[in-house]
């Protein structure tokens, strides 16, 4: 073979090397179609912010044909390395970090794993912290729903007393009982609210009897309806609110369920509607990082009032607080965070 033909191949060769390369990266991410999501402390079960989070798993299976593998990290203390083995398969493209605990983990991890794509729910902002272009932080204005159930509890008290049960006491919570006061307040400024948290780490997530033995606490006090936000220990604040027939306003899922005809209502968190927008952004290739902030203006939260608890919320107190609703989303109403 002449030099003539000897470069002529070798031009080939070193032409098809880009090509090769491309399907073969194209091949390895058409694999990477599995998503994985590692739980909050209380895991799957806890009637609110894990199980939205399986729910929109489930929608995304459904809706979409996707697979996905959860990992359930008990008290939370392997979060790191379960989000590092679901990062290391090469079956899985994205990942999700369910709670604010994560932050800092699926943070690093994501850093670790440029080329996978990660979610982490309740990500908590910090100023002139970078968030890696590859995670998606999303959070919610849990103050805005709070201040919606907070109004219908002001209208509703008999006895001028509410309460607030935490689960640990942390910024993100305290969205939860700043929003809730202020809805309390706005409507009926002579009401008191008692205030008190399970724990100071994320055991007061997965604690029903200390939850429940505060709940006691505060009915005894003359506190005829109670808010928590505060995962598997809220069932602790139903225990309560059934043994002295009061009322208890549930948090992230419609909890009517676990106490019926004493869940005044349920302060929603549209956690399920969010992984699976994510979910599809990744499968249609529209996967971006950054920050997506959701209240109700963006329909992230609301307040439930269905057949099952409208008997227990005269249509005026309904009407107030659709008014309520208007002005914050309007911006008449500035709720505050913190």
């Amino acid at each position: 073979m002449n030099n003539k033909y000897k470069i002529f191949f070798f031009l080939i060769f070193v032409l098809t090397i880009p090509i090769i390369s491309s399907c073969t990266k194209k091949k390895e991410e058409s694999k990477a179609n599995k998503i994985g999501l590692v739980f909050d402390v209380g895991g799957r079960g806890d009637k609110s912010f894990n199980d939205a989070a399986y729910r929109g798993l489930e929608r995304a299976k459904v809706e979409l044909g996707i697979d996905f593998e959860v990992i359930d990290p008990g008290d939370g203390s392997d979060r790191e390395s379960a989000l590092r083995i679901l990062a290391a398969r090469k079956d899985i493209g994205l990942i999700f970090g369910v709670g604010f605990i994560f932050t800092d983990d699926i943070t690093n991890i994501a850093k670790e794993f440029p080329e996978k794509k990660f979610v982490c729910i309740d990500y908590t902002i910090t100023e002139g912290k970078t968030i890696p272009p590859n995670l998606l932080a999303i959070t919610f204005k849990e103050e805005e729903g709070s201040f919606l159930v907070g109004a219908i509890a002001g209208l509703i008290t008999k006895t001028k007393t509410v309460g607030f049960v935490g689960g640990m006491q942390s910024a993100l919570i305290k969205k939860f009982e700043i929003g809730f006061t202020e809805g309390v307040k706005y409507v009926c400024n002579e009401c008191n609210i008692l205030t008190a948290y399970v724990g100071v780490t994320g055991e007061g997530f997965k604690n029903a009897p200390k939850a429940k033995e505060i709940a006691l606490t505060q009915y005894n006090n003359k506190a005829d309806i109670i808010y928590h936000a505060s995962g598997l220990s809220g069932i602790g604040v139903f225990e309560a609110a059934r043994e002295t027939k009061k009322f208890a306003i549930g948090v992230d899922l419609n909890q009517w369920d676990e106490a019926p005809g004493y869940i005044l209502t349920s302060m929603t968190k549209q956690v399920d509607e969010m992984i699976l927008l994510a979910i599809k952004d990744y499968v249609n290739g529209n996967f971006k990082g950054g920050v997506k902030n959701i209240g109700l203006k963006e329909k992230g939260v609301n307040y439930v009032y269905d057949d099952n608890n409208k008997h227990l919320i005269p249509e005026n107190v309904h009407k107030k607080v659709e008014e309520i609703r208007e002005k914050i989303i309007n911006g008449e109403i500035i709720v505050k965070s913190k």
